[in-house]
């Protein structure tokens, strides 16, 4: 199909191909060399872990909340970071059991890494991260830092020269 006729730049086209490539990891090398400035296999699963974690965000009075849905996630499997000093990470790993009898006709669950960064506010504090999850949902709460006391007027004693 030629998609310069419906309008869509070819190169941009190819790296969309390329992201939705699910080749095996010795058909990298092949890839690499036709689309030399195609996105790292790394990057790519980065991306698909990152895509296929939806989270709420939510502002409260004197926090702000990330919740997540992670059906099947033990907390043990849940890293929560905070990276340079204002930036949330949220990640972790959804396994499979291995099943000994019958084999499955359908795999619609996602299985994989997960990912999720979010860049905090100058008023979030860091030092007041807190994580619980329960019945499968992650609750990440950041408290959030007193505002600056407004500056006083400072007098200047005047003087009798």
């Amino acid at each position: 199909m030629d998609f310069r006729v419906m309008g869509l730049d070819a190169p941009l086209i190819s790296t969309l191909h390329h992201l939705m490539d699910l080749s095996a990891p010795h058909e990298e090398e092949a890839t690499e060399k036709a689309a030399p400035n195609a996105p790292k296999r790394m990057y790519v699963r980065d991306a698909r872990a990152m895509a296929s974690t939806p989270a709420d965000v939510k502002e409260l009075p004197g926090s702000y909340v990330f919740v997540i849905d992670m059906p099947g996630v033990k907390s043990g499997e849940i890293k929560v970071q905070v990276e340079d000093d204002n930036l949330l990470v949220i990640s972790g790993e959804r396994k499979r059991e291995e099943e000994k009898d019958g084999k499955y006709l359908r795999m619609e669950r996602r299985m994989g890494k997960f990912m999720r960064k979010f860049s905090l506010p100058e008023n979030a504090n860091t030092d007041g991260v807190s994580a619980a999850c329960q019945d499968g949902v992650l609750t990440v709460t950041v408290q959030k830092l007193p505002p600056p006391e407004p500056k006083k007027p400072k007098t200047i004693e005047v003087k009798v020269a």
